[in-house]
């Protein structure tokens, strides 16, 4: 397994000159204490004050993890109503899960279950996956609305509820062709949302600060956004992609980024900007990123798109720096067979049916 640590000048470099995409690899995880780790908690805002760039920009640099909620629902499960926070108990009982299965990971006694990502206690099983240093004290990534559910859709949302594209881990029906599966399964893009949200692996974003700008690098598919902070205005209307465009400005010590000009029906919100409603030419992205603490900076995304959602909604989440957390390189097209594999399984399962048929049909 080959991997690539960038440092922030050679991000800057790269992401000034052009375009990263490649494909991806896993990367263990730091194994969770032996006992139930306490969950990361900001200290009192009198303790610290964060630290600032030699030009006088609240410093945000560094590689952050979403790792610890990568289990957190994206909508908040009926059964909590509106309460957005575990108990202490519930963290707790997590924490201690979380010690047991890596313990149980360090013996190869870890087993999959039918969920994609969720493991049991069992017999010895094949590969491994990452999983959270310490239990997630939020119930949803959705705060507001305050029950953590996504607005009602609009009629162009409820259609488009009936044509989420599909993926390779869970076709729903035969692919006819690769426009059949999501941008993400494709190697095209994960868009702007689907970068950031929590996923099963390589949740690792890395900030890198210069004079006037700020450009952040998430490492599923390396994508790099380049925001300028100098007020100009926003790019024309007719020029759009699947990240959008960003611009930034400071308010105190948040980082406060707009993005708009997005394509039509691409990708999502969903984890991976794939497998939900796909969003539209009117949606309007604002990101703040806030230094909690040395090691913490809290996100938060409020989506506005008013063809596909009834009102806005937010997002948040702590991101946070790891020791010896690095990026990984993700050559996706490179070793990405599963999309053609699928789509030759399909034609081959087809001819077979129609092989079949004939008979039938000359009786």
């Amino acid at each position: 397994m080959s991997s690539r640590s960038l440092t922030s000048a050679s991000i800057l470099a790269i992401a000034l000159i052009s375009g990263v995409n490649a494909a991806g690899q896993d990367r263990p995880s730091a194994p969770a204490a032996a006992t139930a780790p306490a969950a990361k908690t900001t200290p009192a805002a009198t303790t610290w004050t964060p630290p600032k760039t030699p030009w006088g920009d609240p410093d945000l640099q560094g590689i952050f993890t979403s790792d610890d909620y990568m289990n957190t629902p994206l909508e908040r499960p009926a059964t909590f109503g509106e309460r957005a926070y575990f108990t202490e108990q519930e963290l707790a009982e997590a924490a201690a899960k979380l010690a047991k299965q890596t313990e149980a990971a360090l013996q190869g006694t870890l087993q999959r279950t039918q969920r994609l990502g969720v493991y049991n206690v069992g017999e010895p099983r094949v590969g491994w996956g990452e999983r959270p240093r310490r239990p997630a004290r939020q119930t949803s990534l959705i705060v507001d609305p305050p029950n953590g559910k996504m607005p009602p859709l609009t009629p162009e949302g409820r259609t488009r509820q009936s044509q989420i594209k599909q993926t390779a881990i869970s076709p729903q029906t035969p692919p006819a062709s690769w426009k059949d599966f999501d941008f993400y399964i494709r190697c095209i893009s994960r868009g702007l949302a689907g970068s950031i949200l929590p996923s099963s692996y390589d949740n690792g974003t890395q900030i890198v600060q210069a004079p006037g700008f700020v450009t952040i690098l998430h490492e599923k598919i390396h994508e790099a956004r380049i925001i300028p902070l100098d007020q100009r205005p926003h790019v024309g209307e007719g020029i759009r992609s699947y990240l959008g465009d960003s611009r930034g400005h400071w308010e105190g010590d948040t980082l406060v980024v707009e993005t708009t000009n997005f394509l039509d029906d691409t990708t999502s919100i969903g984890r991976n900007g794939g497998n939900a409603i796909s969003t539209s030419d009117a949606l309007r992205l604002v990101e703040r990123f806030t230094r909690a603490d040395p090691d913490t900076m809290s996100y938060e995304l409020t989506v506005d798109d008013p063809k596909i959602f009834s009102g806005p909604w937010k997002v948040a989440f702590p991101i946070t720096q790891e020791p010896g957390y690095e990026l990984f390189e993700y050559t996706c097209h490179e070793t990405n067979y599963s999309m053609t594999n699928i789509l030759n399984g399909t034609r081959v399962q087809e001819k077979r049916a129609q092989e079949k048929a004939e008979p039938a049909k000359q009786k």
